[in-house]
């Protein structure tokens, strides 16, 4: 089984730069405290690294 993250927006994108704020939507966090759980790739790794200051990262449970 892949490995899954759970991925947190704890910070707001409000005066960020634009390529962090996509890097939000990019990831499907659309609002504070809403997680969503990703594949653990390279490319979502890449983009959590960016944002990193913003979101809350953490093990999802397997199923």
């Amino acid at each position: 089984m892949a490995l899954k993250l759970k991925v947190t927006l704890i910070r707001s994108g409000i005066n960020r730069p634009f390529d962090q704020k996509d890097t939000i939507r990019g990831l499907g966090l659309t609002r504070m405290y809403k997680s969503v759980v990703l594949n653990d790739t390279a490319s979502i790794r890449g983009m959590i690294r960016k944002v990193s200051h913003l979101v809350k990262v953490e093990a999802a449970p397997q199923e």
